[in-house]
């Protein structure tokens, strides 16, 4: 069975750090890419950032780009998020997914095949 469970989100305030951790099971981990995505609400899933099954290579959203670091350690079939300098505007619910590497850069949620339940971040003025 095919699972990714996010872990680490909760209330913080504006510029507080934080670290999202992302466990999976189920498949082969190190074969695949790695994303995390972030869902505010009333608005449409965006993309944040994705790394490839190697953790080599790393891609952002302009929006996070210098704030946000992705990184994966497959021996423990773990995915991270960390986020500094955090604002009200990060606030979502924040999602990661697996997609077989195929050498592209996948950032849009339809390229996903797992996906994680999701962990709510919510970041106070």
């Amino acid at each position: 069975q095919v699972q990714l469970i996010e872990s680490g989100g909760g209330l913080v305030q504006a510029g507080d750090s934080l670290r999202l951790s992302c466990a999976a099971s189920g498949f082969t981990f190190s074969m695949y890419a790695l994303g995390w995505f972030r869902q505010a609400p009333g608005k449409e899933r965006e993309f944040v950032a994705t790394i490839t099954r190697s953790g080599s290579r790393t891609y952002y959203a302009d929006c996070v780009k210098g704030r946000f670091t992705i990184s994966r350690d497959n021996a423990k079939n773990t995915a991270y998020l960390q986020r500094n300098n955090l604002n009200p505007e990060d606030t979502a619910v924040y999602y990661c997914a697996a997609t077989w590497d195929r050498g592209a850069v996948v950032r849009v949620p339809m390229g996903y095949t797992y996906w994680g339940q999701g962990t709510q971040v919510t970041v106070s003025s």
